[in-house]
């Protein structure tokens, strides 16, 4: 079975971000080569990964399952066969804990003593999981952990998601967990403080943030769990002054981690 990526940011990215050997799992093909796709052919010859030029026609057939946002290749498609695609970001939740704790050198731990874990609960739309996702790449976030229920958690596979985050789905350690209750739980013993996002908490101005911070964004409409919501520290939210209720999710993240930032700037 073959993954058919589209977008130039999700493909450079992940061509970019391959492991040694995945290049053999990876076939690029494309249409007329303008700058951008010269621009990604090159690293995709560096890297090993066969390129071929073909007509719009078989882009078209390729991509013709994929969503409406898809389905615009813009004249260049990655197809990715096999189990090993777009996996090098994804962690095990328990070993990048201890070896934040012990300082090992693992790929995706932070070992300095300021880290930023978000945690998103029941974000199910897979769009604003892939904007939420550039975010915490632009915005220097250490670990992004989903639920393997009621969560957008199939990161690997999902081409909206490597589009909607411009190939930040790509780089961004991702941490897959049953239970967000017992990961919260550990980040504590891990000398996290627990922010949760709610309309009516603090507002961010008005907060000190811990060097180890996890904010927890809950869905639209429902919000955190009431378990979850225990386990807060403290709730923050952000002083608006519009006429409707409340950010999407996918903003709202974007303003509280640029806040978390530029706090450390």
């Amino acid at each position: 079975m073959e993954q058919v990526i589209t977008g130039f940011h999700a493909i450079e990215e992940r061509v970019l971000s391959a492991k040694s050997g995945d290049a053999r799992t990876m076939r690029i093909l494309y249409a007329k080569a303008g700058p951008r796709i010269k621009k990604i052919l090159v690293a995709a010859k560096r890297t090993g990964v066969v390129c071929s030029q073909v007509d719009d026609k078989t882009l078209a057939f390729l991509t013709a399952h994929l969503s409406e946002m898809a389905r615009n290749h813009r004249g260049i498609v990655l197809c990715v066969s096999g189990e090993q695609e777009s996996t090098n970001n994804i962690v095990n939740f328990d070993e990048w804990l201890y070896a934040l704790n012990n300082g090992a050198p693992e790929q995706h731990a932070a070992t300095i003593s300021r880290a930023t874990v978000l945690i998103l609960d029941s974000v199910t739309d897979v769009h604003n999981v892939g904007a939420i996702l550039r975010s915490c790449d632009q915005f220097g976030v250490s670990l992004v952990v989903l639920p393997q229920a009621r969560g957008a958690s199939d990161i690997a596979h999902n081409e909206v998601i490597a589009r909607t985050s411009a190939g930040a789905a790509a780089w961004v350690p991702v941490a897959i967990v049953p239970n967000l209750v017992r990961a919260v739980g550990l980040l504590k013993e891990a000398g996290f403080w627990i922010y949760g996002a709610d309309a009516g908490g603090m507002q961010i101005d008005r907060v000190d943030f811990a060097e180890k911070t996890a904010l927890v964004m809950g869905s639209e409409g429902r919000g955190m769990s009431q378990l979850l919501a225990k386990q807060c520290d403290v709730t923050v939210s952000i002083p608006t002054c519009g006429k409707i209720d409340s950010l999407n999710v996918s903003v709202a993240a974007g303003v509280l981690l640029y806040e978390l930032h530029r706090r450390t700037l």
